[in-house]
């Protein structure tokens, strides 16, 4: 697919991200817009952060971004990584989220915490966290 590219960022959120209402709503909403537009990806939660990698043409993305900057679910989003890929690593998941549990939270802490962290083992973790923890949805 040309123009198909993955970017991770990471955001703080203004309420709570404990609140399993709180993420099924979040969920919900993300499962319906990215299955209109053609995206997939992953959604992470942990101490009032989010961190989410997501994939999809160039100009859904530049989209997603301004809606995401509007949105009072968010502040202070970081974009982590963007690049052009020839392949999802989410294919077929619209959006899939995990609770990050305390040794996924507390390693994520440590790669967000390091200057020579790579996307890709942030991103590697959340793959993982996805495939060892029961992935939540709406």
């Amino acid at each position: 697919m040309p123009g198909l590219e993955r970017m991770l960022y990471a955001s703080r959120a203004t309420g709570r991200t404990d609140s399993l209402l709180n993420m099924a709503t979040i969920l919900g909403e993300s499962q319906r817009n990215n299955d209109r537009d053609g995206l997939t990806g992953a959604l992470g939660a942990h101490d009032g952060r989010f961190i989410q990698v997501i994939e999809g043409p160039t100009t859904v993305l530049d989209g997603l971004l301004r809606r995401l900057a509007g949105d009072p679910r968010h502040r202070d989003i970081v974009i982590l990584d963007r690049r052009p890929i020839t392949q999802r690593q989410f294919a077929g998941w619209s959006m899939v989220s995990s609770r990050l549990g305390p040794e996924t939270a507390t390693a994520l802490d440590r790669l967000m915490a390091t200057p020579e962290t790579s996307a890709l083992e942030i991103i590697a973790l959340l793959r993982e966290t996805l495939e060892v923890e029961p992935a939540r949805a709406a």
